[in-house]
């Protein structure tokens, strides 16, 4: 097994992320997950909340998302959600619609079991 775990996310109007990273943390229905390389096979669902990806340099990329599912095997995560915003950008402006579309699109969710005070911080938080 290499260092790396192929991560795909798509959405109803396509694929929005593949590539390999060095692990992914999920906003899993119980609570936030993460993976890494040679994970156990799962399938999960996802609610609200933020994915956020290492990739091979460390870097890291965050994506907000409202609900979706999670299948993981030891190779690979492929996630599908119903809606997600990528939180970075190349310049400030860019940062700060992406980080008020993340925000749109997480207080569309009517879930009582959720935070949403805590995830919105979440959200800010990559500012």
């Amino acid at each position: 097994m290499g260092n790396t775990i192929k991560l795909s996310i798509v959405t109803p109007t396509g694929e929005i992320y593949c590539d390999d990273v060095k692990s992914v943390v999920l906003p899993g229905k119980d609570g936030e997950f993460g993976v890494l390389p040679a994970h156990s096979s799962l399938v999960s669902s996802l609610t609200v909340g933020v994915i956020e990806i290492t990739k091979q340099d460390a870097s890291v990329e965050v994506i907000a998302i409202n609900w979706g599912h999670v299948k993981v095997d030891e190779s690979f995560v492929d996630v599908l959600v119903d809606g997600a915003v990528t939180l970075g950008g190349d310049n400030s402006s860019i940062i700060s619609q992406n980080i008020q579309k993340a925000k749109d699109l997480v207080s569309s969710v009517e879930d009582s079991n959720i935070s949403m005070a805590a995830v919105n911080a979440r959200i800010s938080s990559f500012a």
